[in-house]
């Protein structure tokens, strides 16, 4: 039978040890769970892009692996710590909203506050509750402790929205909700909504600067010059071919982003 997996996503870095604290919690519980890193680069106390990775990367692992996410500017306060089954994992986190949009993906069966304290690290941090709640919960879960034992079933967590579209019959007006790494703008306009055309030629623009595309590929264009391109989130986002989108245009989260067909006669 393979090892259960528990996944890390937080805001730690990794200049500090906090990550691989974390890591020897879990371990020394259960020394047989395989440790995943999402990412530990999420920007400090930004709990909905922490949002937006966890929800693009839990589509990729196996159904019953725990998935922890340690973004928490409230830590310390009267925020609660939850864990929420769902039909393909266990998310075990802040109750900030950081877990709401992966929970809807994963469909969502039951959400309950972490309130067994024999389940924690002792004594008790006020600041590091990745180390004292979150990673030994986690792996007491992957070690087999059931959820129910954690604690009651909440009705209702934090939860976090994106920017809806706006949705005219020739034109979708969108914002960029992520900045990745290469500095490719993310937007909130998904592949579906594109499809809702069916006519052969939009016009994309950011920031009412017309860039190519949609393309296929990043190499469509030349280098340095900008693009729009369905990218692996399935949503639409700006890229400059060998360069940095969110340099070029200086845009980033809330930056408008248009959708227009173009005329026949264009």
């Amino acid at each position: 039978m393979a090892s259960p997996i528990i996944t890390l996503l937080t805001d730690f870095g990794t200049s500090d040890a906090f990550v691989g604290i974390m890591k020897g919690v879990i371990l020394g519980i259960h020394a047989e769970v395989r440790i995943v890193d999402v990412t530990h680069a999420v920007p400090p106390q930004q709990v909905l892009p922490a949002a937006l990775l966890l929800r693009s990367a839990v589509p990729y692992f196996p159904p019953a692996t725990i998935h922890v996410v340690v973004v928490d500017p409230g830590v310390g306060s009267t925020r609660r710590a939850l864990v929420i089954e769902t039909a393909h994992g266990i998310l075990v986190g802040p109750d900030n909203g950081v877990l709401s949009l992966a929970a809807v993906r994963m469909a969502p069966r039951v959400a309950r506050h972490i309130t067994n304290t024999a389940l924690f690290r002792h004594p008790l941090s006020q600041t590091f509750h990745g180390r004292d709640v979150f990673a030994p919960v986690a792996a007491h879960l992957s070690h087999g402790v059931v959820p129910e034992v954690c604690g009651p079933v909440v009705d209702a967590m934090i939860e976090l929205t994106v920017p809806a579209v706006q949705r005219l019959p020739r034109r979708l007006s969108g914002e960029v909700i992520y900045t990745d790494h290469f500095g490719n703008l993310i937007t909130n306009i998904d592949a579906d909504a594109l499809a809702s055309f069916t006519v052969p030629r939009l016009s994309v623009s950011i920031a009412n600067i017309q860039v190519a595309g949609p393309v296929q590929t990043y190499a469509a264009v030349a280098p340095g010059m900008p693009l729009a391109i369905v990218g692996s989130w399935g949503m639409l986002e700006i890229a400059v071919r060998n360069g940095s989108a969110a340099d070029s245009f200086a845009a980033g989260p809330g930056t408008p982003v248009t959708v227009v067909v173009e005329s026949r006669d264009a």
